[in-house]
C-alpha cells in the first residue's frame, strides 16, 4: 500500500467499507469527486441495504474489472425462516408466509447440501440486465421479469450463530454472481419453508479485506491508504529496456526466454502493466 491519493492520475484501488442505505454507485461517484480522479468504478456491486467491502477502481485500475469478474466473494448475513418477501429480504413486501419452527441441527444439515455448484435463479429485484433493462427497474413497473437461472459454486456455508427463533447467522463463502437473496430462498425450500435476508456484510472480495477498508469519512479528510496497480500482483517482474517497451506497445513481437506465466511488465524501473510469456513470446495483457 502506498501514501494518501495525490493527483488526478494516479491510479488503483480504494477499499470502502460501504454504509447500508447507500448505491454502489453512489459510493464511487463520492470516491471520484473527493479524489478528482478522471473516472472510478467497483469491483463487484452490494445491494442498497447491502454493507461492507466495496473495492472502488480509480482512473486505469477500472480495467481490471474483468480480471477480477470471477474473483472469490466472502459474506455474514441473517436469514429469517417462515416468510418470503418480493425482494427477498425483510425490506419488502411480505408474499408468502409459513407457520414454522427450525431447528438448528435442520439448518446445519441443509446448508452441507449446498455447497458446490448449482444453478441459482436470481431475484426479481436485483440489478441485473435483461434485454439492457435493469430488473428491479422493470419489477417497480410492474413489469413482468423473465429471469434464466445462473451457474454458481458455494464453496463454503457455515452456521455461525442462532440469533433468535427461525433467525440465524450465517458465514458464506462463494463465486462471483452468487445472490445471497436467493441462497437464502433456496436453503428456506430444503427446510421446507420459506425465508428472508435480514442483513448482509461483505468481508472479502477476491485479495481484499474489510479489516483493510476506510469509511467515507476517512476518505473525505485523506486518512486512507492508496493501493497501487503494482502492488495488487504477485507475479515476477519482467524488465524492458525503452526499445523493448516501444516495440511491445507498438504490436511487435518481443521475445523472451523467460519461462512461460504472467509478469509485471516494467519500462526500466517504471511499472506499465501485466504481461505474459508464452512460447518465449512477450503479450501485454493489462497496460496501466
Amino acid at each position: 500500500m502506498e501514501n494518501s491519493f495525490v493527483g488526478r492520475n494516479k491510479s488503483g484501488i480504494v477499499l470502502i467499507n460501504k454504509p447500508t442505505g447507500i448505491s454502489s454507485n453512489k459510493v464511487v461517484n463520492i470516491v471520484k469527486h473527493t479524489l478528482g480522479a478522471k473516472k472510478c468504478g467497483h469491483l463487484g456491486t452490494l445491494d442498497l441495504e447491502g454493507a461492507g467491502l466495496l473495492p472502488v477502481t480509480v482512473n486505469n485500475a477500472t480495467k481490471l474489472f474483468d480480471y477480477f469478474l470471477n474473483k472469490t466473494k466472502t459474506y455474514e448475513t441473517v436469514f429469517v425462516f417462515g416468510f418470503e418477501t418480493d425482494t427477498l429480504d425483510t425490506s419488502g413486501k411480505i408474499i408468502k408466509q409459513k407457520e414454522c419452527h427450525v431447528e438448528k441441527q435442520d439448518v446445519e444439515k441443509a446448508i452441507k447440501e449446498m455447497i458446490g455448484r448449482y444453478d441459482q435463479m436470481p431475484p426479481i429485484y436485483s440489478a441485473k440486465k435483461i434485454d439492457g433493462k435493469v430488473a428491479y427497474k422493470e419489477a417497480r413497473k410492474g413489469q413482468v421479469v423473465e429471469l434464466k437461472p445462473k451457474t454458481v459454486e458455494i464453496f463454503d456455508f457455515k452456521l455461525l450463530e442462532q440469533v433468535d427463533e427461525n433467525v440465524f447467522k450465517f458465514l458464506v463463502e462463494c463465486s462471483s454472481g452468487t445472490y445471497i437473496r436467493s441462497l437464502c430462498r433456496d436453503l428456506a425450500e430444503k427446510l421446507s419453508t420459506y425465508g428472508s435476508m435480514q442483513c448482509i456484510l461483505r468481508t472479502k472480495c477476491g485479495m481484499f479485506d474489510l479489516k483493510d477498508a476506510y469509511s467515507l469519512e476517512d476518505i473525505e479528510k485523506g486518512n486512507f491508504k492508496f493501493i497501487s496497480c503494482e502492488n495488487i500482483f504477485d507475479y515476477e517482474k519482467l524488465f524492458l529496456s525503452s526499445e523493448e517497451t516501444s516495440r511491445l506497445l507498438n504490436g511487435q513481437i518481443l521475445q523472451n526466454k523467460n519461462n512461460n506465466g504472467r509478469y509485471k511488465i516494467y519500462d526500466n524501473e517504471i511499472f506499465i502493466g501485466i504481461g505474459e510469456i508464452q512460447s518465449e513470446r512477450v503479450k501485454l495483457i493489462f497496460r496501466f
